[in-house]
């Protein structure tokens, strides 16, 4: 498992890869538009990124909401439930390209900032607003008078769209750089405090303002994976809390809504009382 576990930087930086197989986009400044980007991605990768050979799952639930006759969008969202189900938050620390880059600029070596516990926990009900207000209630109501709404996350708020999509287009494209205007330089805005803040703090964007995270978070408590606690092992040193850059405490909250299952606490703790298992394993083994 440990061994395993070491091994996550690797899978990240493959995933990205594979999810952004379309080498040519780079060369071209087109995006793919071939059958693979039918299907969505399990993490944040904008459709608009050259590169990307999927949809991204938060862009495409949008995009049934904004259309002049919303529609509902029974494959994203089945999809969606499917991965949250399955994977709940694994999905933020083992294949999100912008969770990684969060992770590559914390370390930098800086002074780190620890956000007081309590502001923290207001914040952190952020992303479930963005979720609910910009996803799904402003695509619905927020029209203009031809009857047709934007995805609103995705134009004013996704700094994952603006790294992946928005920068390399405008570079590859000459065309575009006119059309350059305030809202462009509002989500550059956004990315570059994004950016900054990932320097100070663990995954901000992860932990403040994802609506993907927020959404596999809901299903953390009933999905397959699930973090167990040998009771009768664990000393309760607490050493798998202070190891946790998510701030989630495994022997309170093991199944947190904010666990991305990166296994920091499996291999922090030092009497292997902490392991990953399909949900039912347990019930199975004392049976």
């Amino acid at each position: 498992m440990k061994d395993w576990l070491k091994r996550r930087k690797v899978v990240q930086v493959v995933w990205a890869l594979v999810t952004n197989a379309h080498v040519s986009g780079w060369l071209t400044g087109r995006i793919y538009q071939g059958p693979l980007k039918n299907f969505c991605v399990p993490g944040m990768n904008c459709y608009a990124c050259p590169a990307a050979v999927g949809a991204c799952p938060l862009g495409s639930l949008q995009s049934f909401f904004s259309a002049r006759r919303p529609k509902a969008p029974f494959y994203v969202l089945g999809f969606l439930i499917m991965i949250g189900v399955v994977l709940g938050r694994f999905v933020c620390g083992w294949l999100c390209l912008f969770g990684l880059v969060q992770e590559l600029l914390y370390r930098i070596p800086t002074p780190k900032v620890t956000v007081p516990e309590r502001i923290d926990r207001v914040l952190r009900k952020g992303k479930y607003v963005f979720l609910v207000f910009f996803v799904v209630v402003l695509p619905l109501v927020l029209r203009d008078e031809m009857g047709v709404s934007f995805p609103y996350f995705c134009k004013w708020i996704c700094p994952v769209g603006t790294l992946e999509g928005g920068i390399p287009l405008v570079i590859l494209n000459r065309s575009l750089r006119p059309l350059v205007h305030g809202l462009y330089v509002w989500k550059l805005a956004i990315l570059a405090a994004v950016t900054a803040a990932s320097v100070l703090i663990h995954r901000p964007f992860c932990k403040y303002i994802c609506p993907l995270g927020a959404f596999y978070g809901l299903f953390q408590k009933i999905g397959f994976l699930r973090l167990v606690r040998e009771e009768r092992v664990c000393t309760g040193c607490g050493a798998c809390a202070r190891h946790c850059a998510m701030q989630v405490d495994p022997v309170r909250d093991p199944d947190s809504a904010e666990c991305i299952r990166c296994g920091a606490c499996v291999r922090a703790c030092p009497e292997n009382a902490l392991r990953f298992a399909l949900a039912g394993s347990e019930e199975r083994k004392k049976i």
